[in-house]
């Protein structure tokens, strides 16, 4: 009986293991909001459009990295925002297109300038006024 309880107890270790190492290996989710917001002049003139944005990055050493190339990130997004007409602004379809352009520069932007875009998950914006 002793026999059957130690193999039975050191069968189980190993699953109590994997799960503390699943744990501890589990990657840190942050939202990184890119302050100040975005105001950029729209292809109209008198027309703009601000926009807060937060990323959404995975892993210690990908955040920072995200934070250290924050002015390249700005100036891409700053490109890619000021450059659209308001007739491209108006519906979900529409903004939801140009979150997907705006993931794309940021991933081009970390590529470029860390080698690589592996922690970032996703953008989004938080706040979106046309005006």
């Amino acid at each position: 009986m002793r026999i059957f309880l130690l193999l039975l107890s050191l069968w189980c270790l190993p699953s109590f293991v994997s799960a503390e190492e699943e744990e501890a290996t589990e990657a840190v989710v942050e939202y990184l909001a890119m302050t100040p917001k975005f105001t950029v002049n729209l292809a109209e003139p008198k027309k703009y459009l601000r926009v807060d944005v937060q990323l959404m990055v995975e892993g210690d050493t990908s955040i920072e990295k995200v934070k250290k190339h924050f002015p390249a990130i700005r100036h891409g997004l700053i490109m890619l925002f000021s450059g659209k007409a308001v007739a491209d602004l108006q519906t979900m379809e529409q903004r939801e297109a140009l979150r997907g352009e705006a993931l794309k520069v940021v991933e081009g932007t970390l590529e470029k300038h860390a080698k690589n875009s592996d922690g970032l998950r996703d953008i989004f914006f938080t706040e979106f006024l046309v005006q």
